[in-house]
């Protein structure tokens, strides 16, 4: 084989700085922050944590699925972010998410029961951004009628509204 002397420096660059041209930038918020991602996690944005803002948040590749739910009357259709792929675009290492509220209420989700679809970080209901007054502005929802086994006491304590913070623990 023939390789330049600049194809060979382009290469070892490549396997000595994978990252260099290969990363999508990683932007600071803009407008109010709405999700704050901290613990062991490898990518950040301001200091040793990650911070999102509405916009950040939303330009994600979000999903929707229609569900009831305990505290809400009828179906509803909820949109947002699988909660594993947050944790991959911050390159999570853990178990244990912690889970806040903006009231400081705290809940923890084992990171071995997410699945690619659900749960998700909803940011919408029924194509309206969430309020605080409708649990929002972020609301970690599953979707609750696709199957009895989301429908316990744990899931729904794992559905906590007024999100605000994740908190990634070994």
């Amino acid at each position: 084989m023939n390789f330049s002397f600049s194809a060979m420096a382009a290469t070892a660059a490549l396997i000595i700085f994978p990252t260099v041209g290969l990363t999508n930038e990683i932007h600071t918020p803009t407008g109010p922050v709405v999700l704050t991602i901290k613990g062991n996690i490898s990518k950040t944005n301001v200091g040793d944590a990650m911070e999102l803002d509405y916009s950040m948040l939303s330009s994600l590749p979000s999903v929707s699925f229609e569900t009831s739910t305990i505290w809400t009357e009828g179906v509803s259709e909820f949109t947002g972010i699988p909660l594993a792929a947050l944790l991959d675009y911050v390159d999570a290492d853990g178990h244990t998410i912690k889970a806040y509220a903006i009231n400081d209420y705290a809940v923890q989700l084992p990171i071995e029961g997410l699945t690619e679809s659900y749960p998700i970080v909803a940011f919408q209901k029924d194509n309206e951004e969430m309020t605080v007054r409708s649990k929002g502005p972020l609301w970690i929802v599953y979707p609750f009628d696709s199957s009895a086994d989301l429908q316990t006491e744990t899931v729904y304590a794992r559905s906590i509204w007024q999100l605000n913070k994740l908190e990634i623990l070994d």
